[in-house]
């Protein structure tokens, strides 16, 4: 009798306990627009907001900026942006779509700062998860 309780327990602990474990977190920016996901980039970059950005990149995300060479992986610019948490960009802010054409698109963010010009190339491609931010260069004027 215990061999027989023992046996249900451990199924149903099985059934259960795998398919909980399982469950993958859904992701809220699947159903949105480049466009949206451009914004939700801006967003991250300019106003602190990072709640999105598990969701926002592609595995092999890259970031380019063309003012000292430096190019950083998905997880080193997420830490950038979860250590600017909060952190408001004393700037106006501007984003376009410049091509969008299939599964990949390119947008074009513009922050004005007082002495300077920080200009985002966002390159994203729609996946079976929505779209995702793949690339991003920037350059200064």
């Amino acid at each position: 009798m215990k061999t027989t309780i023992a046996t249900i327990a451990t199924v149903f602990t099985l059934a259960f306990g795998f398919n909980a474990s399982a469950k993958e977190t859904v992701n809220p920016l699947k159903d949105f627009s480049a466009k949206k996901i451009a914004l939700v980039y801006v967003e991250a970059l300019t106003t602190g907001n990072i709640d999105y950005n598990k969701h926002l990149f592609t595995s092999d995300f890259a970031y380019r900026n063309t003012a000292n060479k430096e190019v950083t992986s998905r997880s080193a610019y997420i830490s950038f942006l979860k250590a600017n948490k909060g952190l408001k960009y004393n700037c106006t802010t501007t984003y376009d779509i410049l091509d969008q054409a299939g599964n990949s698109c390119i947008a074009k963010a513009t922050m004005k700062f007082d002495n300077f010009t920080r200009i985002d190339y966002i390159t994203m491609q729609q996946t079976k998860d929505g779209w995702k931010v793949s690339k991003v260069v920037t350059t200064y004027l």
